[in-house]
């Protein structure tokens, strides 16, 4: 199960994000309901039941959507959604908080704690760039960001899905062919803070980002090519965001 941004039930998560942004939460809850509705593997139930338990207007229904969204996250138990334990069992915690459960409350802040350990995720990782580079080459950080090219990058950014690394690629400055290489961690990395948590629940996108080399260790030729009105689309999105990049 892999998070795959033309998926419907992630469109329709992606639509209600953007209302949000321009203060239209009625709106957006709307859609994260369809989301939950149109919803039929365990990872789009989850995606969407995180959505929905942030609109709900009172503890006991939040509390109800945030153990439903744990629920199929502890079904799936991927790299793609461990990331999103801490903050789960951390807003379930408060809402036992707030319900004057104590011991509840106690229970998952422990569970917060002990499910953000270090990252399991073991690859293999991915970098997608236009630059012409070959195997044993080190990417560095300290290069220009793709989306805001006033800001110099004090890490270097990689992805466990091989088409994340395409999108990046074709996203990517510069004019030569798409490339999209593999490669090791020289150390240790961490969650993407700009997508961790930041949009989707965790990292389901599974990008990390390191100060330390990455090493190309090989190159592929085959994922997922976007349309030239979906580059379009992202970009046009990509020029218009507000956020801050975290660095």
């Amino acid at each position: 199960m892999e998070f795959n941004p033309s998926n419907n039930v992630i469109k329709l998560c992606v639509q209600g994000i953007d209302l949000e942004e321009k203060g239209k939460p009625g709106e957006a809850g709307r859609l994260f309901l369809q989301a939950w509705n149109e919803a039929t593997n365990d990872f789009e139930k989850f995606t969407a039941a995180h959505y929905v338990a942030r609109h709900q207007k009172n503890d006991p229904d939040k509390l109800k959507w945030l153990e439903t969204a744990l629920a199929f996250a502890l079904k799936i138990n991927n790299d793609a959604v461990k990331g999103a334990f801490p903050s789960l069992y951390l807003n379930i915690a408060k809402c036992y908080e707030d319900l004057s459960d104590p011991d509840n409350a106690k229970k998952n802040y422990e569970l917060a704690i002990s499910s953000g350990n270090e990252l399991s995720d073991k690859g293999p990782f991915y970098h997608g760039t236009k630059a012409d580079l070959q195997v044993g080459d080190l990417l560095t950080a300290g290069g220009r960001s793709n989306y805001k090219p006033e800001i110099i990058m004090n890490h270097i950014y990689f992805t466990a899905i091989v088409n994340g690394a395409g999108l990046a690629a074709a996203l990517a400055k510069g004019d030569g062919p798409e490339r999209v290489y593999i490669v090791e961690p020289t150390g240790s990395f961490e969650n993407a803070p700009n997508v961790t948590d930041k949009k989707f629940p965790g990292n389901p996108t599974r990008s990390y980002r390191t100060l330390e080399p990455l090493k190309i260790v090989g190159e592929v030729t085959d994922w997922l090519r976007q349309t030239p009105e979906e580059l379009q689309k992202w970009r046009e999105k990509l020029a218009n965001s507000k956020g801050d990049i975290i660095n």
